[in-house]
């Protein structure tokens, strides 16, 4: 990992008159004294930020969010590196989304935060910006929200939190959530013993330390070249996290100064590339969604068919829980990101730019692996390919996600019938029922748990397996639903199942008993009834009432997209192309210049 930035030729500079803030502050006028006058009453001096770059330094801190309990510290070392690089740091707060407290979940306010993020660098005197997320929906919903605005941005991930410790054994989070509450339901642990796994899994500031979506979605943003290389491998308390806030705060002034923006740096081949690298880790089936709406912000066409298409040829080198067996604190030491970049070789395009001023091929360069059983040779990978697998068929006609390393193998292959539960209320009440029919071959299907239906589509995908099989040692089976499941999670869990059941897609006509076919090499998901009886079955389907009657959740269920386009609002999105890298460019920045708010 490079502890400096790279050195390039400077491309050519802005003068302080061409700064977006010189119209707040630089002009003669009335408004311009009343920014100057204000800016004053806080006790800054002219000197402080006449002439320099205004950066506005985006925090989703909270004193609920556990995952960001060191952001108070860490933006002031971004603005300790604005400050020393001539710029004029400005600290603004976001909505915070933290994934273990918001209800119903943080994927309904993901486009929340996006929506307020991008209002807030388009109406305030902003040059550029220093994006402060890490746990999950942070990261996508601050990217989004800044891809639209087009200003200057570099991101600044949370980092993942030191490994968890029970009684001399490692505690991944949120994996070992699930595995160790399987063996209390079963009866295999105390109650003791599980208030002892609570005490230690979580033991310092950071996100999940698995390869959950958290570490999934910082990981792709680096690849992505929207943070400086190595940030988002370095544990949330090492002191080289905070070294690096402060080398972010002067990396965005420089960047400023060069005008180099989101458009600059996004292109189809780097979608490409944040793609691969969430495959090679076997990345969080969150990835896909979150990606393909980061991937429209910018007007480009990324698709959960490319996801596939990358997924057949890449090698899963990340021996990451839950799919492998170490944590990200483990990866880190291992040579982190930049090495597993450097082992995937062909697979990943280096030409491409990052905010760094280089390219990634240029970032990595000199990178190793210091342990090859953390981070895998290509001729030694976890797994060959398939790292994620997308799956159509009847029962998803647009698409449906599995994660097949991290289920047991025998049910890649895979026919039942199905056990259908109409939503989550009715699956909680009746799942541990000794009455209830079903066998470890049943296919447990979940309905109204897609964006619109759920509402917002929770992390409710990994069901949970009915006691009684638990106590015949069963630990995985099919499992169907239109949810998303934590990063975190695993089995065999299909997920994103589009369209979802609440607005009609075939998941909403699954009957008990009906015979569900699972085909994940042959990327199948088959409903076994005819035609003729599922046209029937949808004429007699009648639309449930939706959730909100008033706020927010009205505009989420009027204009959320379905998964395979990323759940974004539609009216956000900006027109998606198959065109060059340059004309995709060019549609974000025509965005910017369409929105940007006239100031009188």
């Amino acid at each position: 990992m490079s502890s400096t930035l790279p050195s390039n030729p400077r491309p050519p500079r802005k003068t302080p008159e061409q700064l977006r803030s010189y119209r707040w502050y630089g002009v003669n006028d009335l408004r311009s004294f009343g920014h100057r006058s204000r800016t004053a009453q806080m006790g800054y001096h002219p000197s402080d930020y006449m002439g320099k770059p205004v950066i506005a330094v985006v925090n989703t801190w909270s004193e609920l969010n556990s995952c960001h309990t060191h952001f108070k510290q860490r933006v002031e070392e971004v603005k300790r590196g604005v400050w020393q690089a001539g710029g004029f740091p400005v600290e603004m707060p976001v909505m915070t989304l933290a994934e273990p407290f918001q209800k119903p979940t943080t994927m309904l306010y993901r486009n929340f935060l996006a929506m307020e993020t991008e209002e807030l660098l388009k109406s305030y005197q902003f040059d550029g910006c220093v994006l402060m997320g890490g746990c999950d929906k942070t990261t996508p919903g601050l990217l989004m929200g800044a891809i639209s605005m087009n200003l200057p941005t570099i991101f600044l991930p949370a980092g993942p939190m030191l490994r968890g410790n029970w009684n001399g054994r490692t505690l991944g989070s949120g994996s070992d959530t699930w595995k160790y509450w399987a063996e209390l339901r079963a009866g295999k642990i105390t109650e003791e013993e599980w208030k002892g796994i609570e005490s230690g899994i979580a033991r310092s500031p950071g996100h999940c330390m698995t390869m959950g979506t958290a570490s999934t979605m910082t990981t792709a943003t680096e690849s992505l070249g929207l943070t400086l290389p190595g940030f988002s491998s370095i544990p949330a308390v090492d002191s080289r996290h905070a070294q690096f806030a402060s080398l972010t705060g002067q990396r965005i002034v420089e960047m400023v100064w060069t005008d180099q923006k989101p458009s600059d740096i996004l292109t189809a081949k780097s979608f490409d590339n944040a793609v691969t690298t969430v495959l090679s880790m076997s990345g969080s089936t969150n990835a896909i969604v979150h990606l393909v709406a980061v991937a429209r912000r910018a007007g480009i066409d990324l698709t959960t068919a490319r996801f596939d298409e990358l997924a057949r040829i890449t090698p899963v080198l990340a021996n990451l829980r839950p799919a492998g067996k170490y944590l990200m604190e483990d990866f880190f030491y291992a040579g982190g990101l930049r090495a597993l970049l450097v082992e995937l070789g062909s697979l990943i395009d280096g030409t491409q730019m990052t905010v760094s001023g280089a390219t990634l091929g240029e970032n990595i360069a000199g990178a190793e692996i210091f342990d090859e059983d953390v981070i895998r040779k290509r001729a030694n990978p976890v797994v060959e390919r398939d790292g994620l697998a997308v799956l159509t068929g009847n029962l998803a006609p647009d698409g449906a996600v599995i994660k097949p390393a991290a289920m047991e193998q025998h049910l890649l292959k895979a026919r039942g019938p199905a056990v259908v539960f109409k939503d989550y209320a009715d699956m909680a009440a009746r799942i541990d029922s000794e009455d209830l029919d079903i066998t470890e071959q049943s296919v447990i299907v979940l309905q109204h748990a897609g964006p619109v239906g759920a509402p917002g589509m929770p992390e409710w995908g990994q069901l949970p397996i009915p006691q009684k099989l638990l106590k015949q040692g069963v630990r995985d089976m099919v499992r169907i639903s239109d949810a998303r499941m934590s990063g975190t999670s695993y089995g065999a869990c299909v997920l994103h199942v589009a369209p979802e059941s609440f607005v009609g897609g075939p998941l909403a006509l699954v009957k008990d008993g009906d015979m569900i076919e699972l085909d994940v090499p042959g990327r199948r998901l088959h409903l076994d009834v005819s035609d003729e009886e599922l046209a029937a079955r949808k004429q007699a389907w009648k639309a449930p009432k939706r959730p909100f009657e008033r706020g927010f959740g009205v505009m989420h269920q009027l204009h959320v997209t379905q998964a395979n386009k990323g759940c974004d609002f539609d009216f956000l999105e900006e027109p998606v192309t198959k065109s060059s890298e340059a004309e995709t460019g060019t549609a974000a920045a025509a965005s910017a210049q369409r929105d940007e708010p006239e100031i009188h």
